[in-house]
């Protein structure tokens, strides 16, 4: 068996080597104009500022013009360089057009504007589902749509890069992530279409996939998202923009289609690489070697989050069973009290019933009166 195995694994490395499409290549990023969207902070303002440390020449596009100008000096007073900004909603397609053409010819496209509203699908408003549709999935169409013409007629013919900003939430599905999961999943099935469509044309589409990011968004997010989200989606960790932005540069220039950001980040793409294009044969080897213990490893999380939400229901159910039953009639305040605490109470003064049963009497009493 071991004999065995040893002949067929050069085989496989092999005829991976031939498969793997599409081929690798290295995106240059100095003297190149590197289009970011979402730029006036956050993942896109770290982008901004490594790509420009690196010798690009870099636009943002925000929707709100006085963060622009914020994030220029930044830039500025970082690195000693100019940047070109755009106001724009990505939403409005006109506009983003406008900001496209004024910009000139893009080399590298980065595509991370996102919104997010935590919320349960009952109980969250058909108002903030479509405005997070909008922005995270129909504003990156807008944004591609009016760059691509203008990609395909570049002069200089060296590799070009389409990138789109994804999430965890876009490779695994999270309670209270309905609508954003549903916005940023939508992301791979337009990215791996997309890299078809303009491969002919040596423009190499890539998705980065971030686990929670320290970003002022990040903040406001974690003020409103419901308990178990924050049970659930907490495992994974949080990671600064700066570290983002570097895994999702690195992976930009190498021409990654998927580019993960943290460990789990990674074991999440081998575990849905499905169809994916995949350029390294290494990478598709350990995909290959590893997709069935990952596929376990995958139903032991599965495992461990509806243990979780199993028990936070149960333990829900088990305050609210008990403040109607056992408190039922009782001021406020009590209705308030922990149910751990009763039982403790309950089990203090059981114990002194026993003592007075036998003859601890006298002994009860000096404690009280002491």
């Amino acid at each position: 068996m071991v004999l065995l195995s040893l002949i067929l694994l050069p085989i496989l490395l092999l005829l991976l080597y031939f498969i793997v499409r599409p081929r690798p290549v290295t995106i240059p990023i100095k003297n190149r104009h590197v289009f970011i969207t979402g730029g006036s902070s956050g993942i896109g303002l770290a982008l901004a500022q490594q790509a420009a440390s690196q010798g690009a020449r870099v636009s943002l596009l925000a929707r709100s013009l006085n963060k622009l100008q914020e994030a220029k000096e930044s830039i500025r007073r970082s690195s000693g360089l100019d940047v070109a900004i755009f106001s724009a909603d990505v939403r409005d397609h006109d506009a983003v057009q406008k900001a496209v053409n004024d910009a000139g010819p893009i080399d590298v496209l980065v595509v991370n504007q996102g919104v997010f509203v935590p919320q349960e699908l009952e109980k969250q408003g058909l108002d903030e589902i479509k405005f997070m549709i909008d922005v995270n999935l129909m504003g990156s169409f807008n944004v591609i749509k009016a760059a691509l013409p203008l990609m395909k007629e570049r002069k200089d013919r060296l590799p070009a890069s389409i990138s789109l900003i994804s999430s965890q939430a876009g490779q695994v599905g999270i309670y209270g992530y309905t609508a954003y999961s549903a916005s940023k999943f939508g992301l791979r099935g337009l990215a791996e279409a997309l890299q078809q469509e303009v491969i002919a044309d040596n423009i190499h589409v890539s998705v980065v996939y971030p686990p929670d990011t320290d970003t002022p968004g990040f903040e406001k997010e974690n003020e409103v998202r419901p308990e178990l989200t924050k049970l659930l989606a907490g495992s994974s960790g949080s990671m600064k923009a700066d570290e983002v932005a570097k895994k999702a540069l690195d992976g930009i220039k190498s021409g990654s289609f998927t580019v993960p950001c943290n460990f789990e980040g990674h074991m999440l793409a081998i575990a849905t690489a499905g169809l994916s294009p995949q350029r390294s044969f290494l990478m598709a080897f350990i995909e290959v070697a590893s997709v069935g213990v990952l596929r376990l490893v995958g139903l032991f999380f599965q495992w461990n989050w509806y243990q979780t939400i199993e028990n936070w229901h149960a333990k829900k159910n088990r305050k609210l069973a008990f403040k109607n039953l056992v408190f039922k009639g009782h001021s406020p305040l009590v209705l308030e009290m922990d149910h751990h605490y009763f039982f403790r109470l309950l089990l203090f003064t059981s114990r002194i019933s026993w003592m007075r049963i036998f003859g601890y009497n006298k002994f009860h009493h000096s404690i009280f009166r002491n």
